[in-house]
């Protein structure tokens, strides 16, 4: 069993960064690739980024490239997402996620522990 605690959303101007931080409970977070996904009102929830248990291995969507950066602290059971360059598309309610096994996964079916979500709002 996991539990993850995400922080760090809030309200930033267009241009601007955030970083989130989930904790994950548990002896056994290096077994676990993570993931954040984001859900807009009316939209479904979707893919952001991923990374492999041993944070050697990483995966984002086409719409964060080269904006946003998933990274992972094994001795801390922390992973983080750095957002620079938001745009008022990313406006979201992030969801950290974890998944039994080493390999990255883009869908959300992949993942058994969620997070509450975590409010991220861009004004333009």
């Amino acid at each position: 069993q996991v539990q993850l605690v995400e922080s760090g959303g809030g309200l930033v101007q267009a241009g601007g960064s955030l970083r989130l931080s989930c904790a994950a409970s548990g002896r056994t977070f290096s077994t676990y690739a993570m993931g954040w996904f984001r859900q807009a009102p009316g939209k479904e929830r979707d893919f952001v980024a991923a990374i492999s248990a041993g944070g050697g291995g990483t995966r984002y969507a086409d719409s964060v490239k080269g904006r946003f950066t998933i990274s992972r602290d094994n001795a801390k059971n922390t992973v983080a997402l750095q957002m620079n360059s938001l745009k008022p598309d990313d406006t979201a309610v992030y969801y950290c996620a974890a998944r039994r096994g080493a390999t990255i996964r883009s869908p959300s079916y992949e993942y058994e522990y969620w997070g509450q979500g975590t409010q991220v709002t861009v004004s333009s």
